[in-house]
């Protein structure tokens, strides 16, 4: 095992929220925990938040940053036209299962993360059953079994079509019985501490579907997902206000956006590079709490 890749945390797990391309701004955290050499041995994503855990295991700053900021202004990203042809307004397949290679736009260390001993947890929800799956290291043979799984955490209902794998349909794993928080996750692995990356601020509170309707019609194929997406904001609500309280007895440490200038479809360059930026700008300002968090 090379030094680099040694967990030197083992008590504590890291569990990335999701997002969309709030993301630009948490890609951040992992930049600044790769540079301060915090290497968690125990990590989970949700939604975009799989492909922060991916991108932290593979040791890999610069895609961290890369795939949620300068990728959108790739040709082949999606748009509306990728919508109306049924491959989504983000580009799912291109972007996940067609970038990874070193000729390719968006490289993927696989060998650092296929080496690295920590422990990897990608969740996505099966659309047919309403269960919440939870893909791990045995999973990921491969490069390309990764990344599949990752852009199944990743897909996002109604923008972005579902992934099928080993004849199962997933969907974006913030569906799950957390809300989109991997705290359960976690904490069934045994887990008691816990290092969490949020996207919301501190006030943010998940409204109730003002349009269940659409939902029950749109996806009457999977009712399952149409009954997640209608009541995520209790899930997601009572997930949070566990976290705080998690947070008051010193049992998590939370990284919550001073503010979150973008919302989850945001395209434009300059205002994914300012949410960077302001990220990065946070998190080496709370660098040393982490570490007096984590005992480093």
């Amino acid at each position: 095992m090379t030094p680099e890749l040694a967990p030197n945390v083992h008590d504590t797990a890291l569990i990335f929220e999701g997002g969309g391309m709030r993301a630009a701004l948490t890609s951040a955290v992992v930049v600044e925990l790769l540079n301060s050499g915090i290497a968690f041995d125990w990590v989970a994503g949700v939604s975009a938040g799989s492909s922060n855990t991916a991108n932290y295991l593979s040791r890999d700053a610069r895609r961290a940053r890369r795939s949620f900021v300068d990728f959108a202004a790739d040709p082949k990203f999606g748009n509306v036209r990728t919508f109306l042809r049924g491959d989504g307004l983000f580009n799912a397949k291109y972007i996940y299962e067609q970038t990874g290679l070193p000729d390719q736009a968006l490289p993927f260390d696989w060998e650092t993360f296929r080496d690295n001993p920590a422990e990897a947890n990608v969740v996505a929800f099966d659309a047919v059953s309403g269960e919440q799956v939870v893909f791990t290291r045995e999973d990921f043979r491969e490069m390309p079994d990764l990344m599949v799984r990752v852009r199944a955490s990743s897909t996002m209902p109604v923008l972005m079509p579902p992934v099928e794998i080993d004849g199962r349909t997933y969907v974006d794993g913030a569906l799950g019985t957390a809300g989109g928080i991997a705290l359960d996750v976690a904490r069934d692995a045994g887990y008691e501490r816990f290092f969490v990356v949020l996207t919301r601020d501190r006030e943010y509170r998940k409204e109730r579907e003002r349009f269940p309707g659409f939902y029950l019609t749109y996806f009457r194929r999977f009712p399952a997902i149409a009954e997640a997406l209608i009541s995520r904001w209790e899930r997601y609500n009572a997930t949070r206000e566990e976290l705080f309280e998690l947070e008051r007895e010193g049992k998590a440490y939370l990284f919550v956006p001073d503010r979150m200038p973008i919302g989850n479809g945001e395209r434009s360059l300059s205002k994914l590079a300012a949410a960077h930026r302001a990220g990065l700008s946070q998190a080496r300002r709370e660098s040393a709490a982490w570490k007096d968090f984590l005992g480093l």
